[in-house]
């Protein structure tokens, strides 16, 4: 075969969207996803060098550099192949991953312009198979062993796929109606098609993979349970954080203030966007939605397009200081929302009728800086001014919520709440019993998740060999 001729193009291939004043009106995907001849010359991007360092950003260990120089000589099906060998949900990283801060940001083209668009040719492929490719499954030889997973999240499917891969009997039991965790309660339509999860899900079950919906570990059944009258050999919590923090400010019980959890649920999950949804949302004028990660831009953006005319992000640092995606900021304030940072809400007013209608705030000005190495706020004096809004949307992260930890004797937790794990493969203080993702580290990224599922979907497979080898 010819060798490939390199593209040197400093820039990315640009990556097709919808229009802002369009997409801000509808829930239809924002980005529109490369063509096959984009995908090609933006491969041809990739030096191939030695070191693979991109490989090294990567929290699943993708053949990063392989995948590529498979879509660079036009065969995506066998790029396809090197991407799931490793990543159980190649579709949904394309989409949602924070590429810039991991495999791109280590990518050699990035030194004298833009990287490569990994995640882009990523999401490109996965498309690519799901439109093209229709082969059936065909489940691995069962190894006569069972485990359990809880969560249908990211990390739960990622763990549950692995093993499944490897011929044991996984049952997944979630707490929702329906499986993908935040891939379908927490991430709008327009970043992340639910088609899309539920034909990853899909192709988990076609595996042997059981998932059991409205199963509330700590409620329905313990771990105990699990793992005594019903033979579960081991167990991975995969439960992710759902428990959102509040301010702790006057009139955060006021109707018209949502957790961003709540508002997103809502909206994603319950279709509340639909005409005909019987899903009960608020009709805003006005949103404030406090907070600067990826969560704030969901919900504000979710905000805008039901409707709202005004809608802001309140954050108490500086635009150079938010933690969500530049991506996502971007796209954001070309839809519209507008950022009103340093700026932080003190109180919640209310009307007659016990409604939001605003809130008090206070300018902030950057200290010094903190633990975190981020430059703590400080509030300046004097400088108190009312928002005028009839809604007010919490986003300020989240904790793991208390059911598992509190119906499973010996499971220790910090002070946060998060699950104590024995190093990276996700044993807890409990024989038999891993934890990772979210429940394990706090709110974070679905790779991360992703990944600590695949650590620990290697650590039980070890550990149940081990045990079986004693005996």
């Amino acid at each position: 075969m010819p060798a490939i001729q390199r593209n040197m193009d400093p820039k990315k291939c640009p990556m097709p969207s919808q229009d802002p004043n369009v997409r801000n009106k509808n829930f239809k995907e924002v980005a529109l996803g490369y063509t096959a001849e984009m995908a090609v010359n933006e491969a041809k991007r990739c030096l191939q060098c030695k070191n693979h360092p991109c490989r090294s950003g990567c929290p699943v260990d993708i053949d990063i550099p392989g995948f590529i120089a498979k879509v660079a000589e036009g065969d995506f099906e066998a790029a396809y192949q090197v991407l799931s060998a490793s990543s159980a949900l190649p579709a949904v990283c394309g989409r949602v991953c924070p590429q810039e801060n991991q495999c791109e940001g280590k990518c050699i083209r990035g030194i004298k312009g833009e990287p490569v668009g990994i995640g882009r040719l990523e999401r490109f492929v996965a498309d690519w198979h799901r439109e093209n490719v229709h082969t059936p499954v065909t489940p691995p030889a069962p190894n006569g062993h069972k485990v359990a997973v809880i969560g249908a999240g990211p990390s739960g499917l990622t763990a549950a796929g692995d093993l499944a891969k490897l011929g044991y009997k996984v049952t997944i039991f979630e707490a929702l109606h329906v499986a993908g965790g935040v891939l379908m309660y927490g991430i709008p339509e327009f970043r992340l098609p639910k088609d899309i999860v539920q034909t990853e899900i899909d192709g988990l079950r076609a595996l042997g993979v059981d998932i059991e919906t409205n199963m509330v570990i700590g409620k329905v059944l313990t771990i105990d349970e699990l793992m005594g009258e019903y033979g579960f050999e081991a167990v991975y919590i995969a439960s992710g954080a759902g428990l959102p923090r509040f301010m702790g400010i006057p009139g955060e019980s006021l109707k018209g203030v949502y957790s961003a959890n709540e508002y997103l649920t809502r909206v994603n999950l319950m279709k509340a966007y639909l005409p005909d949804s019987r899903t009960p949302i608020q009709k805003s004028r006005a949103v404030a939605v406090v907070g600067g990660g990826n969560v704030a831009m969901d919900a504000a953006r979710c905000a805008k397009r039901l409707g709202a005319e005004t809608v802001y992000i309140v954050y108490r640092r500086g635009m150079a200081e938010l933690p969500a995606r530049k991506e996502e900021v971007e796209h954001a304030e070309e839809e519209g929302i507008i950022f009103k940072t340093l700026t932080n809400p003190v109180e919640v007013l209310a009307d007659e009728n016990g409604c939001v209608r605003g809130m008090t705030c206070v300018e902030m000005e950057l200290g010094e800086p903190d633990a975190s190495g981020r430059r703590r706020p400080i509030v300046k004096q004097g400088s108190e001014f009312e928002l005028d809004v009839d809604t007010m949307i919490m986003a300020l992260g989240t904790s793991p919520n208390p059911l598992i930890r509190s119906t499973t004797p010996g499971l220790d937790a910090d002070k946060h709440g998060c699950i104590i794990t024995d190093g990276p493969d996700g044993l807890t203080s409990r024989p038999f019993v891993y934890a990772g993702g979210d429940a394990v580290t706090g709110a974070a990224t679905v790779i991360l998740a992703m990944g600590a599922g695949k650590e620990a979907a290697k650590a039980i497979d070890k550990a149940i060999r081990e045990k079986d080898g004693a005996q």
